[in-house]
């Protein structure tokens, strides 16, 4: 559904995971608690020989390549799916093609509400884009996850700045009437 306004018979829910966010989560805590047991048991080890000290071999105190950090930063802060969406933005020409690139802009994602803004320059564009978009849900959670984005929101164009003053007819909403 692609209106901008939920319909009333749909429930709002928490966003407590469910699902694959719930197998997502339990796995980043198996991989921390298993790599933290490693740790221990190599610093156990080590103090045994000696303590610690500098060898030819990798340990805990050398430094991270950039995108080795990054990638660590974003699994333990749970980052993934926004960190995904991000990436979308920046890919949305190759995803809608360019014709629909060129008029609509992904604005925002509501990860809460699991929804993608997207502003058009025009009613017409904003319309296609309506038709669009359950095709277009479809093939971000191909690219994402299966439940990342199960909205797309389109805000049409914003009308100019209403005016003022003597020529105004009383009881006009103005140039309001055409756009939107």
């Amino acid at each position: 559904m692609s209106t901008d306004e939920p319909t009333p018979a749909q429930p709002s829910r928490s966003p407590e995971p469910s699902g694959v966010d719930l197998a997502r989560v339990a796995l980043r805590a198996a991989k921390e608690a298993a790599r933290a047991r490693g740790d221990a048991a190599r610093q156990k080890k080590q103090a045994r020989r000696g303590g610690l000290r500098s060898g030819a071999r990798a340990d805990g105190r050398d430094p991270m390549a950039l995108g080795a950090a990054i990638n660590r930063l974003i699994t333990e802060r749970g980052w993934e799916a926004p960190a995904a969406v991000g990436g979308v933005m920046g890919r949305w020409p190759q995803i809608v093609g360019d014709d629909l690139a060129k008029h609509c802009v992904p604005q925002r994602y509501d990860e809460d509400e699991r929804v993608l803004s997207v502003q058009c320059d025009s009613t017409a564009w904003a319309t296609q884009l309506r038709l669009l978009a359950p095709t277009l849900v479809a093939r971000l959670n191909e690219d994402l996850g299966h439940g990342t984005v199960k909205l797309i929101k389109v805000h049409g164009p914003g009308g100019p700045t209403r005016r003022y003053g003597p020529l105004r007819a009383p009881g006009s909403t103005g140039p309001g009437d055409t756009y939107g």
